[in-house]
């Protein structure tokens, strides 16, 4: 399972590199939805790609990212005013007896006021850097699809919700940011051969035993623990990775949503080395065309183009 990756999220890259137009409307939908649900996720790097916008659509976007960024701001001073004055009393308590409440008040505190402040100074950095574009399960980023013969950039939700599901089908299936190769016709088989995309990875990231890791087998009495390995290309470059999505169409006062799936299949023996047995489908730049336009009366055409992908050499290393 790819629970996360690092994606390229400025979509002048897409325009420049793949001969695609951006959806500017469906980015502003995005960013005014945010601002009255701060749940929605979008990476900071996708917000940097506004940063001198051109356009009025893209001064809209602007807009409404510095009203996020200032109810956020002023949410976590807040929070660290309130935290201050708690480890404050705390401290004052422990001047004169040693209670357990004070004790655990000053712990708290003094790691939610290091947790605000952390917050506060990644809000207010400007200079960008690789975290800022990775994304997990539920956050957005760009999609390379065809819409009405050209290509298009979108953004959607990392966690493919099918249309005509009801709204509660991401907690009731919450792995569906992955759909395995195995299984395309069978849970994907509305999606696979009609709504093709195309995600630029640069890494990803997988959750691994300690022990498979580090390539053994547990010792008696050890527990099973996990860690985040982070994989690259050994030769530092994009990939373009082989996607479905969906277009689900609100009910009432839902607001429609846009999300996708990154196809996964058998790991390379490198991966399966490191202890994860699933693997991105990089495809080849020759079969863009193919990828985003399929026909579904050809399957047999869309497996070819997952076999003959980009087969790179995966280092790893301990996520930081």
């Amino acid at each position: 399972m790819c629970y996360s990756a690092q994606i390229r999220q400025d979509y002048k890259k897409y325009v420049r590199a793949y001969g695609a137009d951006i959806s500017i409307r469906d980015f502003v939908r995005l960013y005014w939805e945010r601002n009255g649900s701060p749940q929605i996720k979008i990476p900071k790097a996708m917000d940097a790609a506004f940063a001198t916008p051109q356009s009025e659509d893209e001064r809209e976007i602007r807009t409404l990212i510095n009203e996020f960024n200032a109810q956020q701001a002023a949410k976590l001073e807040q929070e660290l005013f309130k935290q201050t004055k708690r480890r404050a009393d705390a401290e004052r308590t422990l001047q004169t007896k040693t209670t357990k409440k004070a004790q655990e008040d000053l712990r708290i505190s003094t790691d939610k006021i290091e947790w605000a402040k952390g917050k506060l100074s990644d809000l207010r950095r400007t200079q960008l850097i690789d975290e800022d574009e990775r994304i997990f399960p539920g956050w957005y980023a760009p999609v390379l699809i065809v819409e009405n013969g050209r290509r298009v950039v979108k953004p959607m939700r990392y966690q493919c919700r099918l249309a005509g599901k009801s709204a509660d089908y991401d907690r009731l299936y919450p792995g569906t940011y992955n759909a395995r190769r195995d299984n395309l016709e069978g849970f994907w088989g509305d999606t696979f051969g009609y709504t093709h995309g195309i995600t630029v990875v640069s890494a990803f990231y997988e959750n691994v035993s300690r022990h498979k890791a580090e390539g053994r087998e547990l010792a008696p009495g050890e527990r099973d623990e996990s860690v985040v390995l982070e994989f690259r290309p050994s030769e530092p470059q994009d990939m373009l990775v082989a996607c479905l999505w969906s277009h689900w169409r609100g009910r009432g006062n839902e607001p429609d949503l846009l999300s996708f799936a990154a196809i996964t299949d058998d790991p390379p023996p490198e991966i399966a080395a490191a202890g994860h047995d699933r693997c991105i489908i990089p495809i080849k730049p020759e079969h863009i065309d193919a990828w985003l336009n399929p026909d579904p009366k050809n399957l047999a055409a869309l497996y070819a183009i997952l076999d003959d992908r980009f087969r790179p050499y995966y280092e790893h290393r301990l996520a930081a």
